[in-house]
């Protein structure tokens, strides 16, 4: 959440900042008006308290002194008090709660260097890269063979099973098969290894509880494009991200460990509840899918290079596989609610003829650090809250789209790239199975 001193310090400064995000003022100085009585609360209860403690104090004096009387009258005073302070104490509380409510559904401020849009319309393209960019080719055309979308190609080669994953969960969980299985596998081991110099693997829990989803924001904001197992008060994880955030929750990490760099592949659950009736063919948005994440706590000096560095990783691996891609600088009114600065990484995908979103970068400053109470110890002893970084590197369904049209053969095999050949037996071309 945001800093609650910081609203308190200047108003209008945050104010300004949240208008860039499409809140209103209203919205801020009602939050701050609360804050005003919350405070003014907490006052009036610890001066009825401490009243109550001075008048207990009394009526034992009166009654070490035999003075019955005075005892008396003081005991009724201090019942009097006693019922204003608890009803001041149960104000406070409910005051409270509706103060923190409210703060939570306030996303972060933007970072200033975040452009300035209301919606995705203005999100700025910082570049573009193709395979011999460098060398100066002039940007790949694509032939009619690769313009076939992912689904038919799967459908003809068998390794795209749509029609058997509604039949076992319904619409938008698909099922890949043989080779088409294989390559989402080695695509998760292939990224994984690109990482595992500099980032400790994880392999978390997929499920988590609701503080665990409220640490990086998404509760309570994104509920309804989740999964909740209300049975044992769990959520289906969306990201890695959740679970990766919450791993040092409540807990002082000594500044020499930072930043404090975590990957893993993980199965993510979105109900994609806000989207219903887009992109519902193919793989371009399911309810559940693979995805590699890279996360880091570190200092806020730290931040924007470790920010750059996710960037660069999952760029990388892009490159890597030989697609062609963009990267957009995302303006603070398309931020996600916990963001301060997102890069959206965009690959495109032939046979759909889109630009399919693959990752997102995302610096948080200490947003999600301030929920989940994660703080670092300077070397001179004071503590402060860390900053988070995470990007997807890479989710796996739009980029084995990509790779399948991209791939796409005359013939109409399907050739890999030869990169992930150790991690598919050698094997880099799909081709129809015998009947």
């Amino acid at each position: 959440m945001i800093d609650l001193a910081q609203l308190r310090r200047e108003p209008e400064v945050v104010v300004a900042a949240l208008g860039r995000r499409g809140v209103a003022a209203a919205t801020v100085e009602e939050i701050v008006a609360l804050d005003v009585e919350h405070r003014r609360l907490l006052a009036e209860t610890e001066r009825l308290r401490a009243q109550v403690k001075d008048l207990s104090r009394r009526v034992g004096d009166a009654r070490r002194a035999g003075d019955d009387e005075s005892a008396a009258r003081l005991t009724d005073e201090s019942r009097r008090v006693g019922d204003r302070e608890r009803a001041s104490a149960a104000a406070t509380d409910l005051l409270g709660t509706d103060l923190r409510d409210r703060l939570l559904l306030l996303p972060n401020l933007p970072s200033p260097e975040a452009p300035d849009g209301a919606d995705e319309s203005g999100n700025v393209e910082v570049r573009r890269w193709w395979v011999g960019l460098d060398e100066g080719t002039a940007e790949p055309t694509f032939a009619e063979h690769q313009r076939v979308p992912h689904w038919e190609v799967g459908a003809d080669l068998g390794i795209l099973d749509l029609e058997t994953g509604v039949k076992l969960a319904g619409s938008m969980f698909p099922l890949f098969r043989g080779p088409g299985a294989r390559l989402l596998r080695a695509l998760g081991s292939f990224a994984l290894d690109r990482h595992l110099e500099d980032f400790e693997e994880i392999r978390p829990p997929t499920f988590a509880l609701t503080e665990t989803m409220r640490s990086t924001g998404h509760l309570p904001k994104s509920a309804d494009d989740m999964y909740a197992i209300e049975r044992d008060g769990l959520w289906a994880i969306p990201t890695a991200e959740v679970p990766l955030t919450s791993m040092m929750r409540g807990e002082i990490i000594d500044e020499a460990r930072l930043p404090m760099r975590l990957t893993a592949q993980t199965a993510c659950f979105r109900r994609e509840a806000g989207a219903a009736g887009r992109d519902t063919r193919g793989v371009l948005r399911v309810h559940e899918f693979d995805k590699v994440e890279l996360f880091a706590y570190c200092t806020p000096d730290q931040a924007p290079a470790m920010h750059l560095e996710v960037l660069a990783r999952a760029e990388g691996i892009i490159r890597a596989l030989g697609l062609t891609y963009r990267v957009l600088d995302l303006c603070a009114g398309d931020l996600g609610t916990s963001s301060k600065r997102t890069w959206d990484l965009e690959v495109y995908s032939p046979g759909v003829d889109r630009w399919l979103e693959v990752s997102s970068v995302s610096w948080f400053g200490d947003f999600q650090a301030r929920r989940a109470n994660v703080r670092f110890r300077r070397g001179d002893g004071s503590v402060a809250l860390v900053h988070t970084v995470n990007g997807s590197a890479l989710a796996w369904p739009r980029i084995w789209a990509a790779l399948v049209e991209t791939g796409r053969q005359s013939d109409g095999s399907v050739v890999l790239p030869e990169i992930l050949a150790p991690y598919l037996g050698g094997a880099t071309r799909i081709s129809r199975s015998a009947p």
